[in-house]
């Protein structure tokens, strides 16, 4: 097998200063199986256009500013190897930035939604100390071993601009800054715990508007698995009494309850619990549709009639719920 592919890139061309729309440009070069798309975009300003343009600075996989998409893929260009990426999309690879509503210029963007988003999140240790401590802040393993890795995260913004609900909603914090969140509030040597967790139980900007889409897992080049934050920021939510009785918090709620009382999932009884009868009927189109696939049955959502079959471990069940609960709903 040869160590060499020759093949035909395009990069995303476009000068918020100059250009109307932006363009793909193709570029022709020979690939060694060990060139990293950061050698890649090197290669396209160094021998065929000097005004392509791309952040880059460490090429260590720890400052986060050489990321970009690959024909859709969030990678670090700096880590991630081209013929990987060749053998993945049958010789096509198509160089884009993180988001191209927000480019300056090729695959540079302004992040500044990025960083303000982060920024409100307080990413440090907010706390009362002495002017002239007499002995440093201990952490135990234990302690420190409950960030779960979020410390790791370089702010790359690849799991922000992966993230469709901040797509749709640009009050969303998005992943990072959840991390971010979790990292400090999780922190024995901070006391502004409480105000995270309020601004990310907020509806709109907070952690109630994440879609599950597990995109921000998939997007992380340091494998952090933001989803895994977000999830503990709701858990924390209930424990620390900051989360308050609203339509996602019900929804939240309905998935245990329906767990403890069938085995199964009722998902017809979730949206009644989360929305009341008055409000399911905006999902009827819906319904419609999962009674056709068998999915709910029309006499499951009659009041005081319970016709959801029931697990046959379902004693088992809701001896798991009960030990593993860490709230009371």
């Amino acid at each position: 097998m040869s160590d060499t592919r020759k093949v035909t890139l395009k990069a995303f061309r476009f000068n918020a200063e100059t250009d109307y729309l932006p363009y793909y440009k193709q570029y022709e070069m020979e690939v060694g199986k060990d060139e990293l798309v950061l050698d890649l975009l090197n290669r396209i300003k160094w021998e065929h256009d000097g005004s392509f343009s791309y952040r880059r600075s460490c090429r260590h996989g720890i400052c986060g500013a050489c990321a970009i998409k690959v024909n859709g893929k969030p990678v670090l260009a700096c880590k991630q190897n081209a013929m990987e990426l060749l053998d993945l999309f049958n010789n096509e690879l198509v160089f884009e930035p993180q988001s191209k509503k927000r480019v300056v210029k090729d695959m540079i963007i302004d992040k500044k939604d990025f960083w303000d988003k982060h920024a409100a999140i307080k990413p440090y240790v907010e706390c009362e100390v002495e002017a002239h401590p007499e002995h440093e802040t201990k952490q135990s393993i234990e302690e420190f071993d409950k960030f779960l890795d979020s410390d790791l995260c370089i702010q790359c913004g690849s799991c922000h601009y992966a993230c469709p609900a901040l797509e749709v909603n640009e009050d969303y914090f998005g992943p990072a800054a959840f991390v971010a969140a979790y990292r400090f509030t999780v922190d024995t040597r901070d006391e502004a715990g409480k105000e995270r967790l309020e601004m990310t139980a907020e509806m709109g900007q907070g952690v109630w508007d994440c879609v599950k889409c597990y995109e921000c897992a998939e997007a992380c080049p340091k494998e952090i698995n933001p989803i895994e934050k977000i999830t503990k920021l709701h858990n924390m939510q209930f424990e620390q009494g900051v989360a308050v009785s609203n339509i996602a918090t019900r929804h939240a709620e309905g998935f245990v309850r329906s767990i403890r009382k069938h085995g199964f999932l009722d998902e017809a009884d979730i949206v009644i619990y989360s929305e009341g009868y008055l409000g399911m009927y905006k999902h009827l189109k819906t319904a419609v549709k999962m009674l056709k696939a068998g999915k709910i049955h029309w006499q499951d959502s009659v009041p005081f009639i319970d016709n959801v079959p029931k697990s046959k471990n379902l004693d088992e069940i809701q001896k798991l719920i009960e030990i593993s609960m860490t709230n009371k709903l």
